[in-house]
């Protein structure tokens, strides 16, 4: 076994690996870019390496940096993670050439799964289920045209060489497929540096299925049951699970058998998924294979008892794989969820910013958290914005979903928006629940999982109430503080009335008054929109408030922030489901009633990218939901359209010019 290894890798895949390394026994180098230099995986690992500026491309993904790192520190092998150098085979070749292991497969079986064209070729010979398409290497967009109408529509474009639902386009129609395909290469040549795809038949309900393959160097391989991916928002995976609902032992044998054999017949060594996308009726069809381990690999873990990355290590060091096939059972059930730092209300938009508050679900025997942040850390435009994954382990699929559904409803975070809400939805569906699944599910049932947030409640208005007096119990005004001074005095008086206080509220465009009466005993009678309600408020620990309302007892968090337009939040999380976000309201700043009516002439940057196509300038009439331009950010592009029938009165930018968060693009005059 290795006595040391190097991570090639961030976030929360790093602080993964060094998890099972430092049960091994096994030191751990890790690499950062400028923007990690503060990561939690630079922390936990026993030694850290600076390769290079923020940008991927400039660390990540400098393999001569990497190699060097790793011969600087004596690092025995290098374990890639899963994204960046995992599935590039000329790493993997670099490696051996300087003596150095690589964890994962050989570099042929790499290069042979790395085109999405070839691998077809490759599990056409070996007899395992191909859906139809077009995988050939003439890309004249005439010819993909051609073959797209042979086909049929609706057809799937996707990147030979991707992954991740970057480069990835669904078309419906014939005329809207030289849009796509031209969207489709651009984003491919910017992901993963080639531009080749494939198209393929799009199936209108598929499930997306995949197996856990693994081999070693001595001959076995074997299949560690399925997982079900097929809850996804823009081709990506917001859920994964394990074992497939409304899988047949049967089904899954062949299913397994047809892994094992997409595997050995590359040559295949260490951890592997073979995809497969399924109809409701149970027909499958090989979509490829990725040489890694697979970001959701936590729940084949959770049913199986194993540790993916121990077995890796042992194979990679030389070992057999630790269970034969009729070894490896199911137990329970596991579900993962992707907290990400976006908006799903605005098209899955990446968010970023300073993670000001953030309490994720305690581990336990059902529940494991997978992270690679803090409370404190910034999420930025450079990098996936996973937050977490959260993992459920439960007796049957029932009581995983309930148990996560709870959770997400729990889980707190401040500075980014997330998806909680939208995964607390999900698993809450009764559809979902009841065995419901395909990749069309989050866009059939929108209207149940994006319903608007009602009104906010009394629960809500008192318990930041409260939390404003106590601010101003424990700050009283007037520098330096005389405690003698009735002007210092916070109790509400008011001369020949009772004393009380007056807090003020936006929550939407709703304006609230709480009143807050001041009782004996350090008591308050709270006037609230639905009645009044005697309370009291006290300092708990971790920075939360202890809240007695009525008749009801319970801790609860406030975080307040000061907003990008001067103005005061409050974020209340009272145990009453998620966070709800107040503006507080002082009578005496004008400022905040003037924003009203600030200028609405301008299409902005909803989040820091580069301008990469610009479809409009100066001059031209647009109408409502036209193209305006398109930002990349994240890896992934965004089409900016027209809020009105209009008309452009400037461009503010150049096509390659990057750009910030909230910066005026297009000058816009409707009407």
């Amino acid at each position: 076994m290795f006595s040391k290894i190097l991570i090639a890798n961030r976030g929360e895949i790093a602080c993964r690996v060094i998890k099972t390394a430092r049960r091994l026994g096994i030191k751990t180098v890790a690499v950062y870019s400028d923007a990690d230099a503060k990561a939690r995986h630079v922390a936990m690992a026993d030694e850290a390496v600076h390769i290079g500026g923020s940008a991927a491309r400039d660390s990540y993904l400098v393999v001569d940096k990497i190699l060097d790192a790793a011969r600087r520190t004596g690092a025995q092998a290098v374990h890639p993670g899963y994204g960046f150098l995992s599935e590039n085979a000329g790493f993997a070749e670099a490696c051996g050439k300087a003596g150095i292991v690589f964890i994962g497969p050989p570099p042929g079986a790499i290069r042979a799964m790395g085109s999405k064209s070839e691998a077809k070729k490759i599990m056409e010979k070996a007899r395992v289920p191909l859906v139809p398409g077009y995988h050939g290497d003439d890309q004249a967009p005439e010819l993909l045209a051609k073959e797209a109408a042979r086909i049929g529509f609706p057809v799937l474009i996707k990147a030979s060489a991707g992954g991740g639902g970057k480069g990835m386009r669904v078309v419906e129609e014939a005329g809207k497929f030289n849009d796509a395909l031209a969207g489709a290469k651009r984003e491919a040549r910017a992901s993963f540096a080639d531009d080749h795809v494939l198209v393929e038949k799009y199936l209108t309900r598929p499930r997306h299925i995949e197996i856990q393959v693994f081999a070693d160097g001595h001959g076995d391989c074997v299949y560690l049951f399925e997982r079900d991916c097929s809850i996804q928002r823009r081709h990506q995976k917001v859920i994964e699970e394990a074992p497939a609902p409304n899988m047949d032992p049967a089904r899954r044998k062949q299913m397994g058998e047809a892994a094992v054999a997409a595997a050995k017949a590359i040559g295949y060594v260490g951890a592997g998924t073979v995809e497969f996308i399924a109809n409701q009726d149970g027909t499958f069809y090989f979509m490829e294979m990725n040489t890694r381990l697979q970001v959701e690999h936590p729940v084949t873990e959770a049913i199986t008892g194993q540790d993916l990355v121990e077995w890796q290590l042992r194979v990679a060091a030389g070992g057999h794989l630790p269970l034969k096939q009729d070894e490896l059972t199911i137990d329970g059930h596991a579900v993962e969820v992707r907290l990400y730092a976006e908006d799903p209300a605005r098209n899955f938009l990446p968010s970023t910013g300073t993670l000001v508050h953030l309490r994720l679900p305690e581990e336990n025997a059902h529940v494991r958290v997978d992270t690679g942040v803090r409370q404190g850390d910034t999420v930025t435009p450079f990098y996936d914005p996973m937050i977490a994954k959260v993992i459920v382990h439960d007796r049957d699929r029932t009581s995983a979903m309930r148990r996560m559904a709870a959770l997400m409803a729990a889980t707190e975070v401040v500075g980014v928006t997330t998806n909680a809400a939208l995964l607390n939805a999900l698993c809450a569906h009764p559809a979902f629940v009841g065995g419901e699944v395909d990749t069309g599910f989050i866009e059939r049932y929108r209207a149940d999982l994006f319903a608007k947030a009602a009104p906010a409640g009394d629960r809500t208005f008192a318990v930041a109430t409260l939390a404003r007096l106590l601010e101003w119990r424990e700050a009283p005004v007037g520098a330096p503080a005389d405690p003698h001074s009735p002007w210092n005095a916070q109790n509400g008086f008011r001369l020949l009335k009772e004393g009380h206080d007056e807090v003020r509220w936006k929550d939407g465009e709703r304006e609230v008054v709480v009143i807050a009466r001041r009782r004996r005993h350090g008591k308050l009678g709270l006037d609230l929109p639905g009645g009044a309600v005697e309370a009291t408020v006290r300092r708990a620990g971790e920075g939360r408030i202890a809240v007695d309302l009525g008749s009801d007892s319970f801790e609860a968090a406030v975080v307040r922030r000061t907003a990008i337009d001067g103005g005061i939040d409050y974020t209340v999380f009272a145990g009453d489901g998620g966070g709800r976000r107040l503006r507080l309201v002082d009578p005496l700043d004008v400022t905040q009633y003037e924003a009203a009516g600030a200028d609405e002439g301008a299409v902005r940057s909803p989040l820091p990218g580069k301008i990469i196509d610009l479809r409009v300038k100066a001059g031209d009439s647009v109408s409502k939901g036209q193209a305006l331009l398109v930002l990349e950010a994240m890896k992934m592009e965004h089409t900016l359209v027209a809020p009105a029938d209009g008309k452009v009165k400037s461009v503010r930018y150049a096509v390659g010019e990057q750009v910030a968060e909230g910066a005026d693009l297009v000058e816009f005059e409707a009407g």
